[in-house]
């Protein structure tokens, strides 16, 4: 028993040990880098997990982002350099009132950024979003390969 109270540490006058309030990494030299970094590090690595799909189909490349509580109006899809597509959004931190009291805080916030090079098919002029359920769809359309024509030369002689 004398173990377990050094293992977890400190965790005040109460004697009821919570092993999912315990940080592992407590105590080494990378342990609270990120929470304690400042500016624009930080933003951006916090919320960087907006994670995307890019499929192709016959018609289009869609692109497909999680974005579970994000407004649209918080999300911004643009292309930027001619033809390098451009997502980006902000979770802005929850408002901490004088009275309350946080027991734990998973959900991330801050900014994300992701960039995809468009293929030079991508139908720039005709890009479409949508979003549904905390999911950004992006439909880049296709222009049609023309297939070259190929003429038969006759061979005379």
């Amino acid at each position: 028993m004398s173990l377990i109270p050094s293992f977890f540490g400190n965790r005040g006058s109460s004697s009821i040990i919570d092993p999912f309030s315990w940080d592992p990494f407590e105590g080494f030299p990378f342990s609270g880098q990120l929470a304690n970094a400042s500016g624009p590090a930080r933003e951006v690595s916090s919320f960087v997990g907006a994670r995307i799909d890019w499929k192709e189909t016959p018609e289009a490349h869609v692109f497909k982002a999680d974005v579970p509580g994000l407004k649209k109006e918080e999300v911004k899809v643009e292309v930027e350099e001619g033809n390098i597509l451009q997502i980006s959004g902000e979770r802005s931190k929850e408002q901490e009132e004088k009275n309350d009291k946080w027991h734990r805080i998973e959900r991330s916030s801050g900014k994300f950024l992701r960039r995809f090079r468009l293929p030079e098919n991508a139908k720039l002029e005709e890009i479409k979003a949508n979003m549904e359920n905390g999911v950004l769809t992006v439909t880049v359309p296709k222009q049609e390969v023309k297939k070259p024509e190929v003429k038969a030369i006759d061979i005379s002689g």
